[in-house]
Formats: structure tokens, sequence, C-alpha cells
């Protein structure tokens, strides 16, 4: 199950919640104060995507053996 961040619009709380991917997005209830007026946030894993990891090791220090 992915984990959303959401807003609560009721009481300004930020919350975490693990949601089926078979359910609404919807009608997610803030724990904080049980209100359904809740957007999902952009999370910040999403957003700084961009870069591509460099590799550790280095194919030309390989040997390739000889004679």
């Amino acid at each position: 199950m992915p984990l959303y961040e959401f807003d609560c619009t009721d009481c300004g709380e930020a919350f975490e919640k693990r949601v089926r991917l078979s359910d609404s997005l919807d009608s997610i209830a803030c724990p904080h104060c049980g209100g359904i007026k809740t957007q999902k946030k952009l999370s910040q894993f999403a957003v700084k995507g961009g870069s591509s990891p460099t590799p550790t090791s280095s194919a030309s220090s390989c040997s390739t053996g000889g004679t």
C-alpha cells in the first residue's frame, strides 16, 4: 500500500496515511479532527527527482588480463 501525505483544511494538520490503490482518496478522514476536507499533497520524493545516481566503481580500472 502506498503512503500518501494529506493536509486537513478543517484543522490545518498534515498527516500521512497508507491507502489501498482500490480506495478513493476523496474521503480520507483527518486523524486529528475527524474532518473529511482533506487534500493530498505532492510528496517531496516526487518533487526532488531529476538527478541520476553516479556509479561508485569505474570500468576503466578493471584489468582484462593478458599474457
